[in-house]
């Protein structure tokens, strides 16, 4: 043990002897320990842990730090601690992905042994200058400029420029169901296009390393904000590629504070000195209640929230946190 781990280290030590858990139902949260966490960060890890104990399951934590540069140890135990406070406390010693890279490259040649698989040399200008439709997080439908590019071809373009690789999806339309959205469809071929599983800087992409690290850890629920809605066929299609079973998804709504505005850490909308000002208790009640768990704001254990938890409850719409 390291004196960076502190608080969420000792309790998840004390509480591996006491648990009698249900290995068929695994939730997670996965936060990228760019800065600290604001309250729309702490309700979807609640939610998380709320709909995976409630069920008698596992809940982990995995911390996203494929960019290590952005994303220092030192905040990923920041996020350990807090949420530590609240009581929120992996199952497993938390995963980081900048530990998994052996992983993703086994997934890479298991797609590149499908024929899945092709260098890309695409910049990111010429893309944003192409006519194509554009995706919610800033990306455009690829076109597939490089998807037939012959071996001469690439020989060639090697000699001055690092691809990135892509992978060709399939030309369907791809559902699933999502547990607060509904029905969601995608053309894959039309609304997404093929995108990257690795940069060209030999970074593996978020879409491959979240969905090898939810299907090699059994995941069978997901509950993380709806602004990752439209990437979700991506992952299933990943998902079905690889062998791994689809997890059941909950996109939460957007979280704002009491007048309406979006959280944000950019905006120092943090955590941490909330725990300063507040009991945990307090804070649990107030965004159970924000949710619609409680129909009270009150203070609330884990233990009362848990043996409340059904996701009929929790708002569909936007979520509004009250005055803390």
């Amino acid at each position: 043990m390291t004196a960076q781990r502190g608080v969420w280290y000792t309790l998840f030590d004390m509480t591996q002897a006491k648990c009698d858990l249900n290995k068929n139902a695994v939730g997670r949260f996965a936060p990228t320990p760019s800065g600290n966490m604001h309250l729309g960060n702490v309700l979807c890890a609640l939610l998380a842990y709320l709909s995976a104990k409630s069920k008698g399951g596992k809940f982990l934590i995995r911390i996203e730090d494929l960019d290590a540069l952005r994303c220092p140890k030192s905040s990923a135990y920041k996020i350990l601690d807090d949420l530590a406070v609240l009581g929120i406390i992996s199952d497993e010693t938390p995963l980081f992905q900048s530990e998994r890279t052996a992983k993703y490259a086994e997934a890479e040649e298991r797609l590149r042994e499908k024929g899945l698989l092709y260098p890309c040399f695409c910049t990111r200008k010429e893309l944003h200058a192409a006519h194509a439709p554009r995706l919610s997080d800033g990306g455009v439908v690829y076109g597939g400029a490089c998807r037939n590019l012959t071996a001469a071809q690439i020989e060639e373009k090697l000699k001055t420029q690092k691809p990135c690789v892509r992978i060709q999806v399939a030309e369907k339309t791809l559902s699933f169901t999502d547990g607060l959205c509904g029905e969601i469809s995608q053309d894959l071929l039309t609304e997404c296009g093929d995108f990257i599983i690795k940069r060209s800087d030999g970074v593996y992409a978020y879409q491959l390393a979240v969905t090898v690290d939810d299907g090699e850890c059994g995941v069978t629920e997901v509950v993380r904000g709806n602004d990752l809605l439209s990437s979700t066929p991506r992952q299933l299609f990943l998902f079905d590629e690889l062998g791994f079973a689809r997890p059941q998804y909950y996109h939460i709504p957007l979280v704002c504070d009491a007048h309406g505005r979006k959280l944000s850490k950019s905006e120092g909308d943090t955590f941490g000195d909330l725990l300063h000002r507040k009991p945990p208790e307090a804070i649990l009640g107030a965004l159970a209640f924000a949710a619609g768990i409680l129909p009270e704001n009150r203070a609330a254990s884990l233990r009362e929230l848990t043996e409340r938890f059904d996701w009929a409850l929790v708002h569909k719409d936007r979520i509004l946190l009250p005055e803390l």
